[in-house]
């Protein structure tokens, strides 16, 4: 049994407002799923790449994904994860990188169907800036890489396939911001 099956998420409505019900991850994502938080992470260098994962994932594996994702997680014994708790865990486990300052850039909800399986999802993306050594924990990725900011947005137009759906609505959500440009 992985760590992860025995998450509990935070259900929201469609503004991302937590609605206080709690639901175990596995049935956040089973047929339609259940709307809940969300949050996915990207880094960016003082030489303008963005550092992106090939993310090992149990529904949209060997895809290119932002530097990391998971979600804001119910704890029984304080309070429940903000973004930024979540996002700073995110960062510890994936890269073993700790105390880069995070600002939430906006959030989106998105759908993604895989067979049985889904993501229904209000996506906080959270953005900071990190010049210093990348290890990529090789549970949740495949490997990694720096990609200057044109080259990442002209390669998540011509193949979207390649991407995870909630990196290609943070490029949507970047674009529209005016933060990444072809």
């Amino acid at each position: 049994m992985n760590a992860a099956d025995n998450q509990i998420l935070l259900a929201t409505d469609e503004r991302g407002r937590f609605t206080g019900e709690y639901i175990p991850r596995e049935l956040a994502h089973r047929g339609d799923g259940r709307r809940h938080l969300a949050i996915a992470v990207l880094l960016h260098n003082a030489r303008g790449e963005l550092l992106l994962q090939r993310r090992r994932h149990h529904l949209f594996d060997d895809l290119w994904d932002l530097t990391g994702a998971t979600h804001p997680l119910h704890r029984e014994d304080a309070a429940d994860e903000s973004f930024e708790q979540a996002a700073a865990r995110c960062l510890a486990v994936e890269y073993d990188i700790r105390g880069v300052t995070l600002e939430t850039f906006g959030a989106f909800n998105y759908f993604a169907r895989h067979g049985e399986q889904c993501e229904n999802e209000h996506c906080a993306l959270l953005i900071g800036t990190y010049d210093g050594p990348v290890r990529v924990n090789p549970q949740v990725g495949y490997g990694f890489r720096w990609m200057a900011k044109h080259d990442f947005a002209r390669d998540i137009d011509r193949h979207p396939e390649r991407y995870t759906a909630w990196a290609r609505e943070s490029a949507r959500l970047l674009r529209r911001a005016g933060w990444l440009a072809v």
